[in-house]
């Protein structure tokens, strides 16, 4: 199950509910209330091994022999369209990407749509127009959808739900449980631009920023990654909540503990600028283009140079390393010299950016 890195070995039994309580915009922040309705509500009752492993994606075992990845995602974004992008490239490389995570290869896509009554029709085709040429640069093809129609108001225009499934090839493993001590962790280019494009496409900033969302399918770059670093053992894209949050996943998993340096980490100044005039982190940004990737050291600058050879990888950087203690755990090295613990989001920041 995509966003739920707290699945554990054995039962898991329904958790109490308080009385009343309800759905709020922040248990779609893919931070810590994400992971508590998770936690509580829906692992109790949707669970199996596959779920238990707490990637974006399912490897699974075929019984004539081989591997699957398969991975389903819905997307929500307001606007439909920002700059750098649109809800059906985000829905394509979203997509894309987490079967990417797995160290597989993306083949086939299936796509849901959900119109809400009075969608412009040419909004429509502008979106399946942007499907089409983010499946085409990725190399996927799509195989199978559905589509709704709700009454006005129901819908906010457009929502897409998005299936993907991959091919494994035989001896890859990669998972977010596998990172081990001595590992290095590099992220594969500038992080934040896709939170403060879609904020900026809203109007509520003022004023221009000319960033750029960083939508963009990554099996490309994952594939050259894992050529040149055989002994590559997490990849994970950092989406809604960003690079914080995205790291505290695999610390849990792992049960061990990322240490990060934060002069370390490429944030374009534009993006910067903006977490700095709104009181943002841009650790806790949404990103759509990127991907952290922790692989063993030995073979840290082979995956760097592969990453930097890549159109989306110029900016690839190597920002901190694996260590045992404290087990699940984010340590942030501050230009200071100081070390702070850097903590999943606890709420929403950004709503509907992916």
């Amino acid at each position: 199950m995509k966003d739920s890195p707290y699945l554990q070995n054995g039962p898991l039994c329904p958790l109490p509910l308080a009385h009343n309580e309800q759905i709020v915009i922040g248990h779609g922040s893919g931070g810590k209330m994400t992971h508590d309705l998770i936690t509580k509500l829906f692992a109790p009752y949707l669970n199996s091994p596959a779920l238990q492993q707490g990637n974006d994606f399912a490897g699974l075992t075929l019984p004539q022999g081989g591997r699957l990845a398969v991975s389903t995602d819905s997307h929500i974004v307001k606007p439909l369209f920002f700059p750098g992008g649109d809800i059906g490239r985000l829905a394509v490389c979203g997509t894309v990407n987490d079967i990417s995570m797995s160290g597989g290869i993306p083949l086939y896509l299936t796509a849901g749509f959900i119109l809400e009554e009075g969608l412009p029709m040419a909004t429509l085709q502008a979106v399946l127009a942007s499907m089409q040429a983010a499946a085409e640069e990725a190399g996927v093809q799509f195989v199978a959808g559905d589509t709704k129609v709700v009454e006005k108001g129901k819908g906010d225009g457009l929502f897409i739900n998005t299936a993907g499934i991959g091919w494994i090839p035989e001896g890859r493993k990669v998972g977010g449980a596998l990172a081990q001590p001595g590992d290095a962790v590099l992220i594969s280019g500038t992080i934040g631009e896709h939170g403060v494009a879609v904020l900026a496409a809203r109007g509520e900033l003022g004023f221009e920023t000319g960033v750029q969302s960083d939508a963009a399918p990554l099996n490309g770059l994952i594939q050259a990654v894992l050529q040149a670093a055989p002994h590559t053992h997490v990849l994970r894209d950092p989406t809604r909540g960003g690079l914080a949050t995205t790291l505290n996943e695999i610390a849990q998993q792992s049960r061990a503990n990322i240490l990060i340096d934060e002069t370390a980490i490429p944030i374009q100044p534009a993006v910067r600028s903006v977490c700095e005039m709104l009181g943002f982190d841009p650790l806790y940004v949404a990103n759509e283009g990127k991907v952290i990737v922790i692989v063993a050291a030995e073979e840290a600058e082979a995956a760097l140079a592969a990453m930097r050879a890549q159109p989306y990888g110029q900016n690839a950087a190597r920002i901190g390393r694996v260590e045992a203690a404290p087990a699940g755990r984010v340590l942030l090295k501050t230009p200071i010299g100081g070390t702070r613990i850097l903590d999943m989001l606890a709420g929403e920041m950004l709503p509907r950016i992916c």
